[in-house]
Parts: C-alpha cells; sequence; structure tokens
C-alpha cells in the first residue's frame, strides 16, 4: 500500500503522469536521444527575460515598442499565474502518488452511459498534456474499453487537468473555467454514446479486447482504497520536501508548453494590432471560423493552447472562440487522429473523431459568444 507521501513502485505496463515518461517519442516530448529540452530552455529564458524586462521597464520608451507589449504581457500574466502553477505543481505531486489503476477502475463498464460518464471524469483526475492522455487512452483501448469510452477519455481530458484547470481559472475567472469545464465534459459525453451507438449499429467496428457482460472483471472499490493511502499518509519536512520536487520535475511538461503558449500569446499582443485581433478572432460567426482554423493549424500541446485561448476571451471577447480553440484543437489534432488510426486499424474511426465533435463545438463556441462577459 502506498500513501500520498510515499511514492508507489512504477507501473510498468501504464504511462506515468508525464507525457514523456514514455520511449514513445511525441510532438510534445524530446526523444530520449535528446535529453536536453530545448522548448522548454528557449522558452523559459525568454519568458524570465521578458518578465524581468517588464518589472523594470514598465511602459518605458527605453525598449521596442514590441519587446515592451511583450514583457508587459508576461509580466502582468505571470502575477495573475504564479499561486495556480505553485498549486499544479503540489497536484501533480500528489496525483503521482495515487496508483495509476486505482484511476482507472473508475471507468466500469464499456457500452453503458455510466461507463461513458465514468471515463468522462476519470479524465479530469489525470494531470496529462493531450500527447500524454494518448498514451493511457491506448492502454485502456487495449485493455478493453468500449470506444464511446476512448473517445470520451480523449475529449474531456486534455486541459482539464487540475493544474490547468487551475491556470485557467488564474487567467479567465470561476464562471468562465467552470462553463469550459462543463461544455467539454457535456461533448465528452455525447460523443462517447455516439460513438457507442454507431458501434452497436455496425457503422465503427467495436473494440475486439472488450470482453463480454458477463466477463467483465468487477472494477475495484476506489473510495475504501483513497481513504487507506490518506489515512497511511506521513506528513514530514522531507515527505512533503520529495512531494514538492517530484510535483516540479512531473510538471516539466506543463511548463515547458505553458511557457510556450506564453511566448506565443505575447508575441500575438505585439505583431497583430488589437482592432485587427478583435476583428479576426472577435465573437462573430467569421471570429469563430477563423479561430476553428488556427486551432487546427497551430499544432501544441493543451498547455500551450491554454493562455492562447484566454487571450481570446480576454483581448478579443470572444469566450466561445476560446473555448473552440481548445476543443477544436483536441479534435483536429493530426498526432491523435493517427495514433487512433494506428490503434483502431481503421481510418473511419480516425477521422470520425472531427465528425461527431467539431459541430458541438461551433454550436456551443456561437452560443457562448452571445453571452456577456
Amino acid at each position: 500500500m502506498s500513501s500520498c507521501c510515499n511514492k508507489p513502485e512504477p507501473e510498468p505496463e501504464v504511462a506515468p503522469s508525464s507525457c514523456c515518461a514514455t520511449k514513445v517519442e511525441t510532438s510534445c516530448c524530446p526523444s530520449e536521444k535528446n535529453q536536453r529540452d530545448y522548448l522548454l530552455w528557449v522558452s523559459g529564458s525568454i519568458v524570465l527575460v521578458c518578465y524581468l524586462l517588464g518589472f523594470w521597464f514598465d511602459d518605458s520608451n527605453a525598449l521596442p515598442r514590441w519587446l515592451t507589449v511583450m514583457s508587459s504581457g508576461i509580466f502582468e500574466l505571470i502575477n495573475k499565474m504564479w499561486w495556480g502553477l505553485a498549486a499544479a505543481v503540489i497536484f501533480v505531486g500528489l496525483l503521482e502518488r495515487i496508483p495509476r489503476e486505482l484511476i482507472m477502475a473508475t471507468l466500469g463498464r464499456g457500452g453503458t452511459f455510466k461507463g461513458i460518464a465514468r471515463a468522462t471524469f476519470a479524465g479530469l483526475l489525470l494531470d496529462l498534456c493531450s500527447h500524454g492522455i494518448l498514451m493511457v487512452g491506448t492502454k485502456l483501448y487495449q485493455k478493453g474499453a468500449s470506444l464511446g469510452q476512448l473517445m470520451a477519455f480523449l475529449i474531456a481530458s486534455p486541459w482539464n487537468s487540475l493544474s490547468l484547470t487551475i491556470i485557467m481559472f488564474t487567467l479567465i475567472g470561476l464562471k468562465w473555467t467552470l462553463l469550459y469545464i462543463g461544455l467539454s465534459l457535456l461533448i465528452g459525453l455525447i460523443s462517447g454514446v455516439i460513438f457507442d451507438r454507431l458501434v452497436a449499429k455496425g457503422v465503427l467496428n467495436a473494440n475486439p479486447a472488450t470482453p463480454d457482460g458477463n466477463s467483465q472483471e468487477q472494477a475495484p472499490a476506489v473510495w475504501p482504497e483513497l481513504k487507506k493511502l490518506f489515512a497511511a499518509a506521513r506528513f514530514t519536512p522531507q515527505t512533503i520536501g520529495a512531494l514538492l520536487w517530484d510535483g516540479l520535475k512531473d510538471s516539466r511538461m506543463v511548463f515547458r508548453w505553458l511557457f510556450f503558449g506564453l511566448v506565443l500569446a505575447t508575441a500575438i499582443r505585439a505583431f497583430v494590432p488589437l482592432d485587427t485581433y478583435g476583428a479576426l478572432f472577435g465573437p462573430t460567426l467569421m471570429g469563430l471560423l477563423l479561430t476553428l482554423v488556427a486551432a487546427t493549424i497551430i499544432e501544441v500541446c493543451s498547455e500551450g493552447s491554454t493562455p492562447i485561448a484566454a487571450d481570446l476571451v480576454i483581448r478579443a471577447g470572444a469566450p466561445g472562440n476560446g473555448f473552440t480553440f481548445l476543443m477544436a484543437g483536441i479534435a483536429t489534432d493530426y498526432t491523435e487522429i493517427m495514433i487512433l488510426k494506428d490503434l483502431t486499424k481503421s481510418w473511419k474511426i480516425a477521422l470520425f473523431l472531427p465528425l461527431v465533435t467539431l459541430p458541438q463545438v461551433l454550436v456551443l463556441g456561437w452560443i457562448l459568444n452571445q453571452m456577456p462577459l
């Protein structure tokens, strides 16, 4: 039995809570041959330099205008986000100490609404980037999760991790954060039901690894095991220090893409005038469609999309576009589509992901744009 302050033994069969703690190379992670994380160091260095410049030269004419805009923007965003980042490190460290099979046990039976709902909410407990979620989702499918459960898990999870939820709250406030979470879960549930119905009608192939209902293993009791974990916890300076250090190390992927997203978002501020930005990505139908195109083209991890989505809410005044950028980025991610194709051996299933989800995202995005900020 592991405790929340005693790190459990690594579990070889399931992807750990870092999208780079795997031998599979993705666009999200550096390969094993090149352990130096250039994206983290370059983006982090730019953020640090701009923050210091924003501190010393606030609204100063001593710097070029574009650099003043970037530095002041990063200074403002970091000052809003710092406590969210600190809380994220703590949550990541805690989640690292909860056995992964205990979280996966919440999936329940495939082919049922309850199973889809449990798969959707299970994604909220995993602090992974969009590519890390793919690794876990692949393992779940191989272990027998239904196609609907897999899709619900992938759609609702990537930016709904605890760390990114806290960061979103610091950037756009509680109201929009809760709305985004609720609507993304709704899309996950609806899409999961649609995919399982398509499987039942023979339109899409079922998961061959899914056992019959009579042979499905009983999921272990989750809450009693969690109570045992917390009861066995030992809070000492050493264990708390280890928890914080592990949380900091395992948050590397959050920081690398979050820093990159900050640089990209503030660069847009610096080089795209506010009038042009509002005209292109404002709360209009054209702005919504342009956001969809941008989300399809820009290939960033879920952490990197968070500051950009927040900027669409704050600067463009388009909360629906921010939601669309987050959700459409998941549905049109070419890495995700290709992995789904390889996993299911079906182009049809892979292409049904954007076909099923994008209409929902656009309708909800349009509705959100009609709401006052």
